[in-house]
C-alpha cells in the first residue's frame, strides 16, 4: 500500500510517498481503508525526530483517521465491511490502510462526512478529557482556553459552551479571535497586543477562572497564575513556548489552592483509550448530529501535498484542523 514516509528526520521536504506493507488486523482489530487523516503538532515533532511513537505503534505519522471498515479480526464485534469509522491512533494514519482496536473505533455520526470525521478524534478527545475528566468543568464556571483557534481549542470552546460554562480564549490574530467568538467564546484576547490576565480579571470581577487549558507552557505561567480563581485547575497539554519556568515557586499554586495537571493521549494504555473513546461517543454522537458540535476545518490538502500541509501548520496559519484527503479512497 502507499503511505507517507519520513526519509530522514528534518524539514517537511523529508516527507515522501512510498510503498509499505499493508497492515494485517489482529484478532481484536479492524482494518480501515483510510479516506482522510488530519495533521497534529505531534506529527511535526515526530518528523523532526523529537517525538518517537510509543512501543508497538506504527512508525508512520498520523494520529487520527476516518474511513470504512475493510476487514475485521476474528474477535471483532459490531463492525462489518463498509461501515464508516473514525478513530484515534498511536500512529499510522498517513496511509491507505490502518488498523485499530475495534473498541477504540467509533461509528461516524450520520451528519458528518468522512472528511469532517477525520478532524474529530485527536482534537475532540483531547479537549473532552481535559475539560471534563481532568478539569471537572461544570455549568457556570469560567474556563480559559489558550490557542483558541487550534483544533483542540475550537473543540474545547464548543464543548465548554454546550456545558453551560463561560469560555475565555487567547489567540494571535483578529481573524482567529473572530472565529472563537462565533464558536461561543465570551471574551477573546490577542496575546500579541494585550495581557490575557488583565482581561480575565476584568471580565470576571477579579475572581479569575476555574480552569485553564494551556498548550504554551513557560511563557504563560505568570499570566496563568494571575488568572486563577481559588480552588482552580491548570491542565497543560503541550509546551510549545518552552518548559523551563524562571523563578518557579510552588507557593504560586498554594496561594490559589490550585492543581496543576499534565496530559497526553498517545502513550495511554489500550484500556484507557477504549474507555475514553466509548465515553466520548456516547456524549458526542447526538451533539454532532444536531449541530451543537462541529469540527472546524481550515484547509483540506491532497496527501500528495503533505509537505505543503506541514509547512502551513508550522507557519501557524490554520484556524481549526488541517485535513489530508487520501487519494484513491
Amino acid at each position: 500500500m502507499r503511505a507517507i514516509q519520513v526519509v530522514n528526520a528534518g524539514p517537511s521536504a523529508q516527507l515522501v510517498m512510498g510503498d509499505v506493507s499493508k497492515p494485517v488486523p489482529g484478532t481484536d482489530e479492524i482494518l480501515v481503508k483510510v479516506a482522510a487523516t488530519a495533521l497534529n503538532r505531534a506529527d511535526i515533532l515526530q518528523r523532526q525526530g523529537k517525538y518517537p511513537p510509543p512501543p508497538g505503534a506504527s512508525s508512520l505519522l498520523g494520529l487520527e483517521i476516518a474511513g470504512t471498515v475493510a476487514e475485521a479480526g476474528r474477535n471483532v464485534q459490531g463492525w462489518r465491511p463498509g461501515d464508516r469509522v473514525y478513530a484515534l491512533l498511536a500512529g499510522g494514519g498517513y496511509a491507505e490502510f490502518a488498523t485499530v482496536h475495534y473498541q477504540v473505533a467509533m461509528p461516524v455520526p450520520s451528519k458528518l462526512s468522512l472528511t469532517d470525521a477525520a478532524a474529530v478524534p485527536e482534537s475532540f478527545l483531547t479537549a473532552y478529557h481535559a475539560l471534563f475528566r481532568l478539569g471537572r468543568l461544570r455549568e457556570g464556571q469560567n474556563v480559559l482556553i489558550h490557542a483558541g483557534a487550534s483544533g483542540v481549542g475550537t473543540a474545547a470552546i464548543q464543548m465548554a459552551k454546550d456545558s453551560g460554562a463561560i469560555a475565555h480564549v487567547t489567540a494571535g490574530s483578529h481573524p482567529k479571535l473572530e472565529l472563537c467568538s462565533r464558536l461561543g467564546a465570551a471574551t477573546t484576547t490577542n496575546y500579541r497586543e494585550e495581557s490575557f490576565a488583565e482581561k480575565i480579571l476584568s471580565s470576571t470581577s477579579n475572581k479569575g477562572v476555574d480552569l485553564i487549558i494551556d498548550f504554551i507552557g513557560a511563557p504563560y505561567w505568570d499570566g496563568n497564575i494571575r488568572s486563577l480563581a481559588l480552588d482552580s485547575r491548570i491542565i497543560v497539554l503541550a509546551t510549545m513556548g518552552g518548559d523551563r519556568i524562571p523563578d518557579f515557586s510552588l507557593r504560586d499554586l498554594f496561594r490559589k489552592r490550585a492543581s496543576l495537571l499534565t496530559s497526553t493521549l498517545r502513550s495511554r494504555s489500550l484500556e484507557f483509550k477504549i474507555g475514553l473513546s466509548q465515553e466520548f461517543h456516547e456524549y458526542a454522537q447526538s451533539r454532532f448530529n444536531d449541530g451543537r458540535l462541529c469540527p472546524v476545518i481550515d484547509t483540506t490538502f491532497d496527501w500528495a501535498e503533505v509537505s505543503k500541509a506541514h509547512r502551513y501548520m508550522e507557519e501557524n496559519r490554520n484556524m481549526g484542523k488541517i485535513v489530508l484527503h487520501v487519494s484513491g479512497s
